[in-house]
């Protein structure tokens, strides 16, 4: 067993999980993969999240060291969110799951493309 911030894990796999799991994390990574992105457009391509719930696992993914922000000095504020070395790693993995899923599950998604 590992304990880590309050948190009981079984196995470091169980540990390593918990970064990703959830219904947006791996999206929000994978969106974050090619480019930085702002808040808005985040909120956008990842229709039916809510600003507070996109938030809080932005917030999550800053603590968790997979994801950073820049702010810049204008009005209104722009901040632009992009992958740490940390994320590009993970992200890297989550996107060869997706690239697993196209090839044995695009049957069941006819908006299933393949990702660049």
């Amino acid at each position: 067993m590992i304990n880590h911030n309050g948190k009981t894990y079984i196995c470091l796999l169980d540990f390593a999980m918990d970064f990703i799991r959830g219904k947006w994390k791996a999206i929000l990574l994978c969106h974050l993969y090619d480019e930085p992105k702002r808040f808005l457009e985040l909120q956008r391509i990842t229709s039916g999240i809510s600003q507070k719930v996109l938030n809080e696992n932005l917030k999550e993914l800053i603590n968790d060291e997979l994801i950073d922000k820049i702010i810049y000095a204008e009005i209104p504020p722009k901040v632009e969110y992009f992958l740490t070395d940390k994320g590009q790693k993970l992200t890297k993995i989550i996107k060869e799951i997706e690239e697993w899923s196209i090839s044995y599950y695009s049957h069941l998604d006819s908006k299933c493309t393949k990702s660049e």
